[in-house]
């Protein structure tokens, strides 16, 4: 079962999150699928199988299935058009329909997906105060401006805006706390953001709850993101860019489209690059 290495969200030919792409006429079965992407080791590995005219899509972490994962499905739209052709594909995912983009740019694959439908919450104080101690950070560090908040693009994000670049490039916490008080939060990772601009971030997500660290680029919560800038009025113009990654040194870039609908459909895109198998 060949699995293709491909960076999502990369900087040109350089940065960018790994995925696995395994593209196949039926899909393994579960514990064959929860198998490979350890193997693999990547954050996540999508597995796609036709469906019709559409394609059925599953995410796997080392640790376990996710519902939606943004990069690969950026990897998966690369993969897909560099095989049949520039065009956008439909997906079927375990609880959403979406599509994603696929076509040739230069020395690089270009990428962008519709994401399932967003929303916002405001985040419980007993769980920022967890949060804040699991990180290390003081209420201080925390901008007033993007209030603490649980959103959501087909998976759950904690969301904690920080004051400054400097306080994010501090970010660090123990794995198994975070693993722990994700897994009790239903939390897919925890998004560490600070603005540059209104619509320029530079972003970090801790993933311990699939059993990575650090994703060096996260789509979906990129997507869950511009989601809650929309819910609270946030001046972004129609659209953000986020750097993610430098502290990894992985750096990848992600834009995000925002409509003016609440909680339809965000528009995320990036380049993609084929990794040496």
């Amino acid at each position: 079962m060949t699995v293709l290495p491909i960076a999502a969200f990369s900087d040109g030919n350089t940065g960018g999150n790994p995925a696995g792409v395994w593209i196949g006429d039926a899909l393994p079965d579960a514990a064959t699928m929860q198998t490979i992407a350890a193997d693999v080791g990547f954050s996540e590995t999508a597995f796609a199988a036709p469906a019709g005219e559409a394609w059925r899509v599953r995410y796997f972490s080392p640790a376990m299935e996710v519902p939606f994962c943004g990069h690969a499905t950026i990897a998966l739209g690369a993969a897909l058009a560099h095989r049949f052709g520039d065009r956008t594909f439909e997906l079927h995912l375990n609880h959403a329909v979406i599509s994603v983009s696929g076509q040739r740019s230069g020395n690089t694959m270009a990428a962008a997906l519709q994401s399932p439908p967003t929303r916002s919450t405001p985040l419980a104080a007993g769980l920022r105060d967890a949060l804040l101690d699991l990180f290390g950070y003081a209420s201080s560090d925390l901008d007033p401006k993007l209030p603490p908040a649980r959103i959501h693009a087909g998976a759950d994000h904690a969301l904690l805006a920080l004051t400054s670049r400097q306080a994010l490039a501090r970010m660090a916490y123990d794995f198994e706390r975070g693993r722990t008080l994700m897994a009790r939060e239903g939390l897919v990772t925890v998004a560490l953001v600070t603005s540059q601009t209104p619509r320029l971030f530079h972003a970090r997500n801790a993933f311990a709850a699939g059993g990575v660290v650090e994703d060096p680029a996260t789509g979906a919560a990129a997507a869950a993101f511009a989601g809650y800038l929309r819910d609270i009025g946030w001046p972004h113009g129609g659209a953000i860019d986020i750097v993610q990654g430098e502290d990894m040194g992985a750096r990848s870039l992600i834009r995000a489209e925002i409509g003016e609908t609440k909680g339809s459909s965000i528009r995320v895109s990036g380049t993609a690059r084929f990794m040496e198998g």
